[in-house]
């Protein structure tokens, strides 16, 4: 059986065109197929928990173009957020095995992420974007937040918006955010020994692509 990796009306595509599952594998290791320009929000209560994670991934013009290929829209190229809500389901839904490419710990614990709330796809000068929030199982007063951000098959290739490309929104005063992109020249002590532990040689492959965030409170 083929994996579902990421908005599978492409992707499925692709790796059934390749026939077999290790030649699919092989060549989403040589080099990712798809590109997505990420911003993201942490997100705190009022009593300073917290919450969830918003995500916004744009992908690439070539993907953008493929995926909307045959869709019904009332103007011809221009979909409306409701036009494009179906697709968003399916992207949602396919990322599920894959944990939302989005793990990490928090406190020192494993982050246990909800089901995905308030999902939709708009698109804008040709360019899709995937708007979702994974909320946590329940709000946390957090010390230490570690997230990794990554496709563990390397298909799908993320990376920071040049931007404020992760914000902290209703956060207390006092938490610090740092985050660290792979070729980054940032002080790495300043961040948790978490993100920067040796790489486990047996470990997913994407994960040494990961973008990693950390917050401090």
């Amino acid at each position: 059986m083929l994996p579902r990796i990421l908005l599978s009306r492409l992707l499925r595509i692709v790796l059934l065109a390749a026939g077999l599952l290790p030649l699919a594998v092989t060549a989403a290791r040589a080099h990712p197929h798809v590109y997505v320009t990420m911003k993201s929000e942490i997100v705190y209560d009022a009593q300073g928990q917290m919450t969830g994670i918003r995500h916004h991934w744009t992908f690439d013009d070539m993907f953008s173009s493929y995926a909307t290929q045959g869709l019904e829209s009332k103007q011809k190229g221009v979909f409306t957020r409701e036009e494009l809500q179906p697709l968003a389901e399916v992207n949602v839904t396919s990322m599920a095995e894959f944990d939302f490419f989005t793990q990490g710990t928090m406190n020192g614990v494993k982050v246990e992420f909800d089901k995905p709330v308030d999902y939709f796809l708009d698109m804008k000068d040709q360019l899709l974007t995937l708007h979702f929030t994974l909320p946590l199982k329940k709000p946390v007063a957090t010390k230490s937040v570690d997230l990794e951000v990554y496709d563990p098959l390397y298909f799908v290739a993320f990376e920071f918006a040049d931007k404020e490309p992760i914000t902290l929104q209703g956060a207390p005063a006092h938490c610090k955010l740092n985050t660290v992109k792979l070729g980054d020249g940032v002080q790495t002590q300043s961040l948790s020994e978490a993100l920067f532990a040796r790489p486990d040689p047996n470990a997913q492959f994407g994960a040494q692509f990961a973008n990693k965030i950390a917050v401090k409170c």
